[in-house]
């Protein structure tokens, strides 16, 4: 059987201490038993010389009133030590104020002498519980420091290894880069991961988003203008690409920019030189450009909303970077990564999270990606008071459950190609009707999910429509 924990259990009275030993053993505990307090602090501090830590140990049960070092000098040399180990004392009904003061200096709980073997068995498992829960978070801390942090990203799904790679490759690059993606999924992270891993480290990135200036600011913003080129221009100005000059240009939200804005983007990037506005001389400049958008520029180039010369040039290297609800794997190193962050700053004592916390962030929807979990941490450090976030601390809204999936049906139980049509009728708008993503998600073929289509009557066959392509298995 696995065992459910390591405790040490100290009493001199040998009849309390087997009782307590043969208990939590029968418990599924693994129980080494002292007589001495001083017995256990030297096992103690010899395993540390050796190993540095004692992960293993999740729980020292001790009476109080022992020869040679009681259960108070006991605590507080461990609580030095091994501050995670929890302590539970036991204690006379006349030294409890003695037991109520070792907790206030260290030790986890108390027990009063008589008790029942069922309440130290319940306060023994909520002592190991978040011994154990410390552990979890204090692995989790780790594993964010040491394994899954790239350039200030953090990810360990094959999602976010696939960006990672794809930084890697095109960092060295000239070419310009289209990183797509929706609102908060860290566009502007990767985009200076790409800036600071690649030759253009040592010149300027400069950052724009292109709905935060009005379109009749954004031409001087971006190309600079002269002075007197109109109302208000009292002086010379550089814009932005200039300020670039040798470095990196990264248009942030690059699906909003004006068409006629479009037109002059697409000719500097041809030219590779600009004409500031109101001036008559050209100015060479080299800059990489790195676009983002949280739209579909394909789409968008159909609709006559987007230039298609212009896309092609600016997505010669296209990253897409998911949302944070294809990749939960995601979800716990960035939460503990925002926790110890705005932990610090806050000087909180908020460490981690208890399971069921874990799981209610696991299952939420995080339509706003990573910058909502972020804001969401930051206001749980704000106003949590105790060391682990509960379930009550995380104002999250919940994804829909088996009975929210089936109510809007039109049978109390659906057949199942019922089920399978409005699941895939969901999971096509989910994704905009990206084909690829889609059957991906759906774990068939697209030629088995164009037929799917046709049978559902989500698309109207076209005379003389066919799909050619090898036949299905």
């Amino acid at each position: 059987m696995v065992s459910k924990g390591k405790i040490l259990v100290i009493d001199d009275d040998q009849e309390m201490k087997s009782l307590m030993q043969d208990f939590l053993q029968g418990q599924g505990y693994e129980v080494q038993a002292f007589s001495l307090g001083t017995e256990a602090f030297e096992l103690i501090k010899e395993t540390l010389d050796q190993q540095g830590d004692w992960p293993e140990l999740d729980l020292v049960v001790s009476d109080v009133q022992m020869p040679e070092m009681d259960g108070m000098e006991l605590t507080q040399r461990l609580h030095r030590m091994l501050p995670d180990v929890p302590v539970i004392l036991v204690t006379a009904f006349g030294s409890i104020d003695s037991a109520i003061e070792a907790t206030r200096q260290g030790a986890h709980d108390y027990v009063v002498k008589p008790f029942q073997l069922k309440e130290l068995g319940v306060r023994v498992e909520k002592a190991v519980q978040l011994r154990q829960l410390k552990k979890e978070n204090t692995l989790l801390r780790r594993e964010v420091k040491k394994n899954w942090t790239y350039a200030q990203i953090i990810g360990k799904s094959r999602a976010m290894k696939n960006v990672f790679d794809m930084i890697d490759r095109v960092a060295s690059a000239t070419a310009n880069v289209l990183i797509q993606g929706e609102s908060g999924t860290g566009k502007e992270l990767v985009a200076r991961a790409i800036h600071e891993q690649g030759g253009r480290r040592q010149g300027p990135f400069v950052a724009i988003n292109c709905t935060a200036i009005p379109d009749t600011l954004l031409e001087s913003e971006l190309f600079g203008h002269a002075k007197g080129a109109f109302t208000g221009a009292i002086a010379k100005k550089k814009g932005l690409f200039e300020e670039a000059h040798g470095g990196t240009l990264f248009l942030d939200e690059i699906g909003d920019l004006d068409l006629s804005l479009q037109a002059k983007l697409l000719r500097v990037i041809q030219e590779k030189r600009i004409k500031p506005v109101g001036d008559n001389e050209y100015k060479d400049i080299d800059v990489r450009i790195i676009s983002a958008t949280h739209k579909d520029l394909q789409k968008a180039v159909k609709e006559d909303l987007f230039r298609e010369d212009l896309f092609y040039r600016l997505s010669v290297i296209p990253i897409v970077i998911p949302p944070l609800r294809y990749r939960r794997e995601d979800i716990p190193l960035l939460a503990q990564f925002f926790i110890d962050k705005y932990a610090a700053s806050n000087k909180s004592s908020v460490r981690g999270f208890t399971k069921a916390a874990m799981g209610k962030m696991m299952s939420a929807p995080w339509d706003g990606n990573v910058r909502e979990l972020e804001n969401i941490m930051e206001r749980v450090v704000v106003l949590t008071d105790r060391d682990l976030v509960e379930v009550e601390d995380l104002p999250l809204q919940e994804t829909a459950d088996s009975e929210g999936f089936f109510a809007n049906t039109n049978v109390d139980l659906p057949t199942l190609e019922q089920l399978e049509k409005r699941y895939m009728k969901h999971v096509l708008d989910r994704v905009g009707g990206k084909k690829e993503k889609a059957a991906q998600i759906l774990g068939i073929n697209r030629r088995t999910l164009y037929r799917k289509e046709r049978e559902y009557g989500f698309v109207v066959d076209e005379v003389g429509d066919t799909i050619s392509g090898p036949a299905e298995q």
